[in-house]
């Protein structure tokens, strides 16, 4: 009966809270509303503190040696100068909007190529002991790097028939590089962002090391083709470092890579080992012939130098040329010093002598000939008579011979080893032969 009477109350209608006092609903309010203000006043706080720190995230800073580009979704931002920053602090909208991507431009990146050394093993390289060469073991291309050089003859093909082939040459690179322009690196140059743990600069020479070792490679072939061994290992390193070099940097400005070439170094080369010894034979040989062309040309030099002075080679030149004028020849010669002045000397002086020679002769000539048509006997003997004279005065010993009146024979009888001081030269007294 008394669930009856409760299921007859439920089915009459809703059932009416218990009745509350206005002052207690005045309370409740006030508290729910004071709670909610508090509460919307901290998120508030709270938002602008978010709100703040977002901002401020947005400061970045770039390093001494660094240039960095902004990208704003995905995109270079920035006009001008300005779309690189330079080192110092900048503030860019935070991410997701804008990400810095910071670039090592004052940082030197060495990178060694050996790709064309010849196979050392671990041990080899460890120790600093190379393996020797068996006699007849030949070069192995497959595992040996080298390069070729051309031959003695700038004609002779590769592979030719003429007996003057390439040669072939072991060498070691250095290249030291940097970025000289962030922007045109980043743009052309595929470089991955850095991993846990690494730095943009450890991405860098993972990503650009392979293309310039390559570069490096073709340079080098491209290079030593047109020099022999003797130019690459010792007559003209620097201009093969500085052609390869220059075609590095062009490969790298062709690709529009923005890097930079600091210096390239040719740090070892050498012959294969397979024929050291030939090339130790033709090193002496070469330095025998060096040395026996510096001696002919100092004694070629101080030859010239004693027989003309510092004319001398210009003035050999200046006779073999016909074209020369001849005042030209004459100014030469006026220069001329040495062993050649002192023979011009005497030859003018040898050339005057006998030119007043010859005019006192004509001039004695002259003054006889008058009486020569008068008298010829005369004159003939008075010639003879003087020419004796002239020739007994500067004798230094007189003999006079006389024949015999009976039979005609004569004795001579000279004395041999005497002292010249006992017969002074001009004296007239004269040894006589007798019979």
């Amino acid at each position: 009966m008394g669930d009856q009477q409760q299921e007859n109350l439920n089915l009459s209608g809703p059932q009416m809270p218990p009745t509350t006092s206005a002052g207690e609903l005045d309370v409740a309010g006030k508290s729910l509303s004071d709670a909610l203000r508090i509460s919307f006043g901290a998120l508030k706080v709270i938002m602008w503190i978010l709100v703040v720190v977002y901002l401020l995230s947005g400061f970045r800073t770039v390093e001494s040696g660094e240039e960095a580009l902004v990208l704003r979704f995905g995109k270079i931002r920035g006009v001008g100068d300005g779309r690189v920053l330079k080192p110092g602090l900048h503030w860019i909208l935070p991410y997701p909007i804008d990400r810095i991507v910071k670039i090592p431009v004052g940082q030197k990146v060495n990178l060694a190529v050996n790709s064309f050394w010849y196979h050392q093993t671990k041990q080899e390289i460890l120790s600093g002991q190379e393996r020797r060469i068996r006699p007849g073991e030949p070069l192995r291309p497959v595992i040996d790097g080298y390069s070729l050089t051309r031959g003695e003859n700038r004609g002779a093909p590769v592979g030719g028939t003429d007996g003057n082939d390439y040669g072939i040459v072991h060498c070691k690179w250095e290249l030291t590089y940097r970025i000289a322009d962030a922007e045109t690196f980043f743009r052309n140059v595929y470089v991955e962002q850095p991993r846990p743990g690494q730095t943009y600069s450890d991405m860098i020479a993972d990503s650009v090391n392979p293309l310039l070792r390559r570069l490096i490679e073709d340079a080098v072939v491209t290079a030593l083709v047109n020099y022999t061994i003797d130019q690459v290992k010792f007559e003209q390193v620097a201009k093969v470092t500085s052609n390869v070099r220059e075609l590095v940097q062009d490969g790298l400005d062709d690709l529009g890579t923005g890097i930079a070439v600091v210096s390239l170094q040719l740090t070892e080369s050498t012959w294969p080992r397979q024929v050291d010894a030939a090339f130790q034979a033709s090193i002496s040989a070469s330095q025998a012939s060096e040395q026996a062309i510096s001696e002919a040309r100092t004694y070629s030099g101080k030859t010239l130098n004693e027989a003309a002075g510092p004319v001398a080679e210009e003035l050999f030149r200046v006779l073999k040329d016909e074209s020369v004028d001849e005042q030209v020849k004459e100014e030469i010669w006026s220069h001329v010093a040495g062993e050649a002045r002192q023979r011009i000397a005497e030859a003018r002086a040898y050339r005057t002598e006998v030119v007043e020679s010859a005019k006192a002769s004509a001039d004695y000539v002259k003054q006889i000939l008058p009486e020569y048509r008068k008298r010829p006997e005369l004159v003939l003997q008075r010639i003879y008579v003087d020419a004796m004279e002239h020739i007994l005065m500067n004798a230094d010993e007189k003999l006079v011979l006389q024949p015999s009146e009976a039979s005609g024979q004569r004795e001579i009888r000279v004395l041999l080893s005497r002292d010249p001081s006992l017969k002074p030269k001009g004296d007239k007294g004269a040894g006589r032969a007798s019979k």
